[in-house]
């Protein structure tokens, strides 16, 4: 492109130009191009408002359970992700991620499984087509309690 104009009334013009190297001449093609811009909302904010370990039995304790409830603002999300890490929130040691169907208000329960004790940094991303956010959180558990 050589030029384009700058007049805010008319549409764009864009001028191109091809060489032509046999005969040393030039094309010139002028034209108008146009182009639409769709601004969607997306998902503004995510809290984690609850944290809630269940409680099971002895022979049910493998792993320690805890219910995530979680808010957002924006758009409705489809996809949830959990990253546990350690408590510096630097070393993933498991990510788990779900299509969810949330239909008219941004309240969700996520349930996610832990191995052992610790604490442990929690980062939980809402997604859709055209954005994500993020909420994180440290939780301490300890077989089958959270705090």
């Amino acid at each position: 492109t050589t030029g384009a104009s700058s007049d805010s009334d008319s549409p764009p013009t864009v001028e191109s130009v091809e060489d032509n190297p046999d005969g040393g001449c030039h094309i010139y093609r002028n034209g108008y191009y146009g182009n639409s811009i769709a601004v969607v909302e997306g998902i503004l904010e995510v809290n984690i408002i609850q944290m809630t370990s269940i409680q099971m039995t002895e022979s049910q304790a493998e792993n320690s359970l805890v219910d995530f409830v979680v808010t957002c603002q924006g758009s409705l999300p489809t996809d949830v992700c959990t990253v546990v890490s350690d408590p510096t929130c630097q070393v993933s040691k498991s990510v788990v991620c779900d299509p969810i169907v949330v239909t008219d208000e941004c309240l969700l329960t996520i349930r996610r499984a832990f191995e052992e004790p610790g604490t442990y940094c929690i980062n939980i991303t809402l997604a859709d087509d055209t954005s994500q956010a993020l909420a994180s959180a440290l939780i301490s558990v300890n077989g089958g309690e959270s705090t």
